[in-house]
């Protein structure tokens, strides 16, 4: 008999709930399962299995073709990056999406569930964009969104660091090694700022293919949080800003369609960060421990989904 099951839904027909039996490792998993049912699903729970964050480390290597990280954050293990934006709720995102860097794959582990609340909200980008109003949909096909702001030398600096792994010493590392790394990202400008800053503008759209699909996603950062970072300024491509009449329905729409991941020890979840956006609920119980990951595949590996 099987010692995992796969639930097709997580709950209200989203996401699937993958559960196990004690005492099963994450190692059993099988990649081209799991990333068929992530191309079908969104998102996915992983219940039951057994393993710390050195497994879960393990296992985000396993499946991934390449490990990214946020500078802002400190590391476990190479892989792993704590947790640590406050104790607010934090609104709907693509994990890197305000930047060139957007990975492809969001992880979490579970340490420590909250006894009470402190969910994170999971959307799923398919659902808002057949949800918004013919109008909203086509304000966001006419014209892509710009993100711009700057970042710190020692952030954009670790950055680079992590994505060379290790080829050149941090104090190495110039402004051309960055430029370097976002050459073949469209609609991106950066150009330093004072004191080893920089400043970058990001042009992309605000609903476009997934990584597994041609299929249209609303999945950006345009409700989402700056923890760590200066807040971005978002606008429409040509400068204009962005109505407040759609970002009403924005928020109306995606509140819709949110769900919750009520957190287990042990949970594992994995996102695609190009398709489902990921928010969380005020945390009220500050035990509450999660650790992120992020990372890309090969994209001629990505299976075919239907969404």
């Amino acid at each position: 008999m099987s010692r995992v099951t796969k639930n097709t839904s997580h709950r209200h027909g989203d996401g699937a709930l993958i559960t196990a039996q004690p005492g099963t490792p994450l190692d059993v998993l099988d990649r081209s399962i799991v990333m068929l049912t992530l191309a079908d699903a969104g998102f996915l729970v992983l219940r039951g299995f057994d393993g710390g964050l050195g497994a879960f480390s393990r296992l985000v290597r396993r499946m991934s073709e390449r490990i990214t990280l946020d500078p802002a954050r400190s590391l476990h293990g190479g892989v792993a990056q704590k947790v640590d934006a406050g104790l607010g709720a934090i609104g709907l995102h693509c994990e890197n999406g305000n930047s060139p860097f957007m990975p492809h794959l969001c992880w979490f582990f579970c340490e420590k569930a909250a006894s009470i609340g402190s969910e994170t909200t999971v959307c799923d980008g398919y659902r808002v964009w057949d949800a918004l109003s013919p109008a909203a949909r086509r304000a966001f096909l006419d014209r892509d969104i710009v993100y711009s702001r700057h970042v710190e030398a020692a952030k954009w600096k670790s950055f680079v660091y992590h994505s060379l792994q290790g080829q050149k010493r941090i104090e190495d590392i110039t402004l051309d090694d960055l430029l370097s790394l976002a050459d073949a990202r469209r609609g991106t400008v950066i150009r330093p700022s004072g004191g080893g800053a920089i400043y970058y503008e990001f042009q992309v759209p605000a609903a476009r293919e997934t990584l597994f699909s041609d299929r249209i996603a609303f999945a950006n950062s345009i409700l989402g949080p700056s923890c760590n970072y200066e807040k971005p300024t978002i606008t429409f491509a040509d400068r204009e800003p962005i109505p407040p009449w759609l970002i009403d329905e924005v928020v109306r729409v995606t509140a819709s369609v949110t769900v919750d991941i009520a957190w287990r020890d042990g949970d594992v979840a994995l996102i695609d960060n190009t398709r489902v956006m990921h928010g969380r609920r005020a945390i009220v119980d500050p035990r509450r421990t999660i650790y992120n990951a992020l990372s890309f595949i090969r994209r001629r590996e990505a299976p075919a989904g239907e969404g």
